[in-house]
């Protein structure tokens, strides 16, 4: 890996969102995230905590609209000549 990735939330005024664990963002340098068993990564951005067994991988969103932004810090060649893109964010209900 050469550098690094972010996710980070902001309220609909485009700021950081109060939350009880003051976390505005997850990313590569969140050390405590857990990998699914397959190596994959789940990111849990919802209003409520998904469980204490989730809260690692838990980035707090307000009720009200939000937005998200995926930052890559030197990436590689697949981000920069658009041969990759995030995954879609998937509602669940």
């Amino acid at each position: 890996m050469n550098g690094f990735w972010s996710l980070t939330l902001y309220n609909e005024k485009h700021f950081f969102n109060a939350n009880p664990l003051n976390r505005y963002s997850l990313g590569t340098k969140s050390k405590s995230m857990k990998p699914n068993p397959d190596g994959s990564l789940t990111l849990y951005v919802q209003n409520a905590s998904p469980g204490p067994d989730k809260e690692t991988n838990w980035l707090p969103a307000p009720k009200e609209n939000f937005s998200l932004y995926i930052r890559a810090y030197w990436p590689k060649e697949e981000i920069t000549e658009g041969h990759w893109t995030p995954p879609a964010a998937v509602r669940v209900k």
